[in-house]
């Protein structure tokens, strides 16, 4: 099942399941909690972030591919930083690029989204995706000058400004992707393919991530857990390709679809 989260014509905030014939169809109830699917056909207002996180945990260096073009040593344990639900971004929805708290270095990042939907702590590998509610796209987007050089060698500054996680279109529920470690993730810039890889060169799976989160830490329903990002980013080319003003940039998940914002600069 695939769901959304729009606002209504009065306002509200709501959730629909989309049925393959193209329709959706209202949900009553909480998705954090006990949901069901109405009968009632509705026309989607505009399209929001499938959710508002509790949290936002991310994890840095986690494609052998990416870790490699940027000349990092494979991490003995996941790396963990974290973004403000503040930053949270709706697809469609504008990018913008800090002038207040200047950037020339703002980079896009591919990465396959992990909901938690029911609160975890201390699971095992083996049962981790019982807790899952879903999957969604998400961009991570990055200023890497705040990352590398202003961050005080913290990843945060750079990585949680507003407008830094674009999350959606839609969150896929568990049924719909039984194996997350087998997806194809791309980021499209302007049209042209930046990234293209597959989530199988994640160096820690999805399953070993939330064991990972978990320990001694309970992981909260409305959990984010952003995965990792192949390699390809602006970054990295030769010369860097850096986020500018009219560009339009694209997250694309093999099951999920695709997430497209366009950049602007803070007024």
């Amino acid at each position: 099942m695939k769901l959304i989260r729009h606002q209504a014509g009065d306002g509200t905030i709501q959730h629909a399941a989309l049925q393959p014939d193209g329709t959706a169809r209202r949900i009553e109830g909480d998705i954090l909690g006990d949901f069901h699917v109405t009968g009632e056909i509705i026309t989607p207002g505009k399209l929001l972030a499938p959710l508002q996180p509790t949290a936002i945990l991310c994890i840095g260096l986690n494609y052998r591919k990416h870790a490699e073009e940027s000349n990092a040593a494979i991490p003995q344990h996941p790396v963990l930083f974290m973004k403000s639900p503040g930053a949270v971004q709706n697809p469609g929805d504008d990018i913008v690029l800090p002038r207040h708290l200047p950037s020339d270095e703002v980079d896009y990042e591919c990465e396959l989204a992990v909901v938690i939907g029911k609160a975890c702590k201390n699971v095992s590998r083996a049962n981790a995706l019982d807790y899952v509610l879903g999957y969604t796209c998400a961009n991570d987007v990055s200023a890497r000058d705040w990352q590398i050089k202003r961050g005080g060698s913290q990843w945060c500054r750079g990585k949680t400004f507003d407008t830094f996680a674009p999350l959606g279109p839609c969150l896929v529920l568990k049924d719909e992707i039984p194996n997350p470690n087998a997806l194809r993730i791309q980021t499209i810039l302007n049209g042209r393919s930046m990234q293209d890889w597959n989530t199988n060169d994640m160096i820690f799976d999805v399953p070993t991530l939330i064991e990972f989160l978990s320990g001694s830490t309970t992981l909260q329903p409305g959990t984010v857990i952003l995965t990792g990002t192949p390699q390809g980013v602006g970054a990295a080319m030769k010369p860097p390709v850096f986020l500018q003003p009219g560009d339009t940039v694209t997250i694309e998940i093999e099951k999920i679809g695709a997430l497209t914002n366009p950049v602007v600069a803070e007024a």
